[in-house]
């Protein structure tokens, strides 16, 4: 088996590229990031759903992004918003975020050896991120590709971005397909310690759509009253 870098937030759409990744038969090296996100919960989500998938190892470094704020996901001072999805990039997006965990994922597989990498970023069902776009990832490749010795030594990157043009029910109907526990995931953008989903977030708003649009029961557990 092959080894790739997998990049596990906890929620279903990592979980559900985790899931492909196995089935096409990568040994899969998850990487989490603590990056001063509003709770905990998403990391347990992490480990509980690299257990589950079999992946070969699940690290979780920490990096306080929280220290640099300009997010509602890494400042407490700052709003979730909870009035539906609007258009325009939302005061959720986390400034460099994704530039960053990918630029990390890098690093580990250059140390495995590892020519692919991961990542459950989607361009259909999202909240306007530009770095959630297919451009960015292909110019990220690019990059890779230029930046790193095991390129420059003919081992060339490979960035997989499987879920980029599916919508979030199509999403959930081939991470059922290939097994995955979403009650296990979270996705909320302010769960409680308990792992309980706001109900009204972006990130919630999207989830719900999405079981319901691929005719399944959500298993998520929501607080009293959402």
């Amino acid at each position: 088996m092959q080894p790739a870098v997998v990049l596990l937030s906890g929620g279903l759409d990592s979980a559900t590229v985790l899931a492909m990744a196995r089935e096409r038969g990568y040994a899969c090296h998850c990487l989490s990031l603590d990056y001063g996100q509003r709770h905990g919960a998403e990391l347990q989500a992490a480990a509980r759903v690299a257990a589950a998938l079999g992946a070969t190892a699940h690290r979780v470094l920490k990096l306080d992004l929280g220290q640099l704020g300009g997010s509602a996901l890494t400042d407490s001072s700052i709003a979730v918003p909870i009035s539906g999805v609007q258009p325009g990039i939302p005061v959720t997006y986390v400034p460099a975020r994704n530039t960053i965990m990918l630029s990390l994922a890098l690093a580990w597989a250059e140390v495995l050896d590892a020519q692919d990498i991961f990542v459950g970023v989607n361009a259909v069902d999202y909240s306007g991120y530009p770095d959630c776009r297919p451009e960015f990832i292909r110019a990220f490749e690019a990059m890779a590709n230029l930046a790193t010795k095991a390129a420059v030594e003919g081992r060339p990157l490979r960035l997989h971005a499987p879920l980029i043009e599916l919508s979030k029910a199509r999403i959930i109907a081939e991470g059922t397909r290939l097994g995955v526990d979403f009650g296990l995931t979270v996705s909320c953008y302010q769960a409680d310690a308990d792992g309980r989903a706001c109900g009204l977030c972006d990130s919630c708003r999207l989830r719900k759509e999405g079981f319901a649009g691929a005719g399944l029961a959500d298993p998520t557990r929501y607080r009293a009253g959402n």
